[in-house]
């Protein structure tokens, strides 16, 4: 009987020490998983961000390219739009470089020819810091892809 009582009162001064502690835990867990979770949503937002935009600038480039005057006069546009495209994302590109046209044909707009384009470029990861450089890629590549045909009644030049 003795050692009942003991156990009954050695529990209850247990249960007063830890009363509190519960709140401590949920918050240090909670700042362990969601300081991570936060960091992913942000990731996935700026690559989502980055495929949205490099699609977008793919189409647009091609009916530049096939609706303008002329071939360099086309290219010219379609880099701006790819700058553009990134722009309105929040992002910083170099047109001229993010973009790649293969003709089909020669002259590349030939009427019935097909424009094969393709944009890419690397999005920085956000918050990486310069330690991990050499161990871990600190970008990901983002790559689209359109093919864009030339009017059959368009006038050759």
């Amino acid at each position: 009987m003795k050692a009942i009582l003991w156990l009954r009162r050695r529990l209850a001064r247990l249960r007063d020490h830890e009363s509190g502690s519960a709140v401590v835990e949920f918050l240090g867990v909670a700042l362990v998983l969601l300081i991570p979770t936060v960091y992913l949503i942000i990731t996935l937002g700026r690559v989502q961000a980055a495929t949205f935009a490099a699609d977008g600038a793919a189409r647009d480039a091609g009916r530049l390219i096939a609706q303008a005057e002329s071939f360099d006069q086309g290219l010219a546009d379609a880099a701006v739009a790819v700058e553009l495209a990134f722009a309105d994302q929040g992002m910083d590109v170099d047109g001229p470089s993010a973009l790649e046209v293969t003709c089909q044909e020669d002259p590349c707009l030939s009427p019935g020819a097909y424009l094969h384009l393709e944009v890419a470029t690397d999005v920085p990861l956000p918050l990486t810091p310069p330690f991990l450089d050499d161990a871990l890629s600190d970008t990901v590549r983002v790559e689209a892809e359109a093919m864009t045909a030339v009017d059959d009644f368009r006038e050759t030049q």
